[in-house]
């Protein structure tokens, strides 16, 4: 099947055709390890996430490679506000980035470059650029000029005002031109440093990733993946550098950018007091909530972050955990297997609402049918097609009881009821039924809801989860 991905670079979607046949590159922006990630550094995590898992289904062979930045001046400006060494907060953030992530599902990278451990590639790829014309040495900093990259602007479709003024760039005296960005910077005795032709100095923050990517992936990458907010300058100066390095080779053939992120309407922001880190977040809900939150706008949209958007996920996942557990009451388990119209709809520019569509007809199927066979097999293409989505891998009369969803319960209240507590109330439940006693049955159904506790009547008898 092939993937067809809408291309930022000539605004149209184009097939997805790789350098090397049978082989995909893949480059996301990774991380600026100074504080923790919030939920809109958690959009690409889990978009791109589900593309690498695409990809390695489609592709005999995949390198996915996402970057921490561990040195850039937000962290040397953390380090001065807090007093703590760069190395403990970039160790401290980098460690908290990796398990936020985890617990959304997403998988590793194949790669994942630290910036401060490719400062000679870095270096390297400076010295190309000046002895090409394209960069200049000015007052111990080295500068890309951009006048000597002709396609400079082609990815964001600016023009040189809202150019210079998007970069928010220093007018310094010693550039050549106001639209001119630093590959290198010097650096005094308390910053970062290391050793370079143009003296002690650190790299600036376009370069990394085009030194980063290449190594790993070479002069052209098949795609290079990131927030609509990288575009400018971030992407469009990865272009010029790297282009201008290594002539005649596209940077990269495919740009994938993924939406805004709002909250509630509005920008996220610490001053309009709803600023949600993933931490944040995961203290609310399950990670696999928060995933398919994510996953039900289409990824080149903007989406709103809301309550009632991850009430609704919540939802979803129980009633698609509820027809799991279903299944494998009624037949057992078959082996898993990926719906085509799922893998046509990932396919069809990564168009996660068509395929989470797909999966509730999946449900509906396992809870219309009643024979021994399709049930098993529309639970296996449940299963197997949120696999592709990174969902619905847990064991669902965990998830239904509520074991499994971290975030969801606070340990206030899992000490209210335990496990044993609530079969109790249960079984007295079932016993006043049986009795006809429905008055008390209704009772205990009410205490239990309470505390937080669902029971669900099904044809095998009653199921309890925590809400």
């Amino acid at each position: 099947m092939t993937l067809t991905l809408h291309n930022t670079l000539t605004r149209k979607r184009e097939p997805l055709e790789p350098v090397r046949p049978g082989h995909v590159g893949m480059y996301v922006c990774g991380p600026t390890v100074y504080d923790l990630a919030h939920i809109g550094n958690a959009r690409p995590i889990v978009v791109f996430d589900v593309l690498y898992r695409l990809l390695k289904r489609l592709y005999p062979s995949v390198t996915y490679v996402r970057n921490i930045t561990d040195v850039d001046d937000k962290i040397n400006e953390a380090s001065r506000r807090s007093g703590e060494p760069i190395e403990a907060i970039t160790a401290r953030t980098t460690k908290a980035f990796h398990e936020d992530i985890a617990a959304l599902g997403a998988l590793p990278p194949d790669v994942e470059p630290r910036a401060t451990a490719h400062i000679a590639e870095m270096i390297a790829l400076i010295e190309a650029l000046i002895a090409g014309g394209n960069a200049y040495e000015a007052e111990g900093h080295v500068l890309f000029h951009v006048p000597s990259a002709p396609r400079y602007g082609a990815l964001s479709g600016r023009n040189r005002d809202e150019m210079i003024a998007g970069a928010r760039v220093d007018v310094a005296p010693y550039k050549r031109d106001p639209a001119d960005f630093v590959l290198w910077k010097p650096s005094n005795e308390t910053l970062p440093g290391w050793e370079s032709p143009w003296g002690r100095g650190r790299p600036g923050w376009h370069i990394e990733c085009s030194a980063m990517s290449r190594t790993y992936l070479g002069e052209t990458l098949d795609i290079h993946g990131g927030g609509i907010d990288l575009v400018f300058p971030h992407h469009e100066n990865e272009i010029a550098q790297s282009e201008c390095a290594c002539p005649g080779a596209p940077f990269a053939r495919h740009w994938v950018h993924n939406g805004w992120l709002t909250v509630e309407g509005e920008k996220m922001s610490k001053s309009l007091g709803n600023f949600i880190t993933i931490r944040d977040a995961l203290a609310e809900s399950p990670g696999e909530v928060i995933r398919l939150a994510l996953l039900s706008t289409h990824y080149r949209k903007p989406m709103d972050w809301s309550p009632s958007g991850l009430e609704r996920s919540r939802l979803n996942l129980d009633k698609f955990y509820n027809t799991l557990s279903l299944a494998s009451a009624m037949t057992g388990r078959v082996h898993d297997t990926v719906d085509p119209e799922v893998e046509a709809a990932l396919c069809d520019d990564l168009n996660t609402p068509k395929a989470l569509t797909v999966l509730h007809r999946l449900a509906r199927k396992v809870n219309e049918t009643y024979d021994q066979t399709a049930p098993a097999q529309a639970a296996a293409a449940l299963r197997g097609s949120g696999a592709l989505l990174g969902l619905l891998q847990q064991d669902p009369e965990a998830w239904l009881r509520g074991d499994a969803q971290e975030g969801r319960v606070s340990d206030a209240d899992i000490k209210a009821l335990s496990d044993a507590e609530i079969e109790t109330l249960k079984a007295a439940r079932d016993a006043a039924r049986a009795a006809r006693d429905y008055a008390e049955a209704d009772r205990i159904r009410d205490e239990l809801k309470e505390q937080r506790v669902v029971l669900e009547d099904t044809p095998e008898g009653t199921k309890w989860r925590r809400a």
